[in-house]
């Protein structure tokens, strides 16, 4: 494993998850900055360590493999804290995460069939989105007489929105592998009792 400046940035990425939990429940507002700074700053280096591997020549397969991991835990315990804390209805979180889990999963069967499904635009929009409005929703303060939070709440919805619907351009894009009868990918038994 070579462990570039973006490598490092990444596994940061995943390492801070514990501080921010742990400043999200520091009692009024300093817990609501931190944690949004925090989530913030992390955010930012999703996009930081794809530009240093790219424009360094640095790309490396334990990157492509940690970038997408540390990006689902983070939104994903930031998701967690903001529904435990009645900030956001739980359906969200259920649909964001679990399109996640969907959609790493067919990836991966993908993957294994040397099928690329790339990434798409709104699905890139539905990424940005989702930091903005998780940002804000972790704020949770009202700035220059704005709430934070229904900014938060209402870009949230959007980027559920987008996150269904960039969830059906991957399984529209890959929908003729899934219809495919044979699976490569698993051996083939024959039945050795006598018909």
């Amino acid at each position: 494993m070579q462990w570039t400046i973006s490598n490092q940035l990444t596994f940061g990425r995943v390492a801070i998850i514990p501080v921010f939990i742990a400043v999200f429940y520091l009692p009024g507002d300093l817990g609501y900055w931190l944690s949004s700074l925090l989530f913030v700053l992390a955010s930012f280096t999703d996009w930081l360590d794809g530009y240093l591997a790219r424009s360094r020549g640095e790309v490396t397969a334990f990157g492509r493999f940690l970038d997408p991991v540390a990006d689902k835990l983070l939104v994903a315990a930031a998701l967690v804290l903001v529904v435990s804390a009645d900030m956001a209805p739980a359906v969200l979180a259920v649909i964001i995460i679990g399109r996640e889990i969907a959609i790493g999963a067919l990836r991966e069967w993908l993957a294994e069939r040397s099928t690329v499904v790339h990434v798409s635009l709104i699905a890139k929009w539905k990424t940005a989105l989702q930091m903005v409005a998780i940002s804000a929703l972790l704020l949770h303060v009202e700035i220059l007489g704005i709430s934070m939070h229904d900014i938060g709440l209402t870009l949230l919805w959007v980027a559920a929105a987008l996150t269904l619907w960039s969830g059906y351009d991957y399984i529209k894009s890959a929908w003729p592998e899934l219809m495919t009868q044979d699976d490569p990918a698993e051996p083939k038994v024959e039945n050795e009792e006598a018909p």
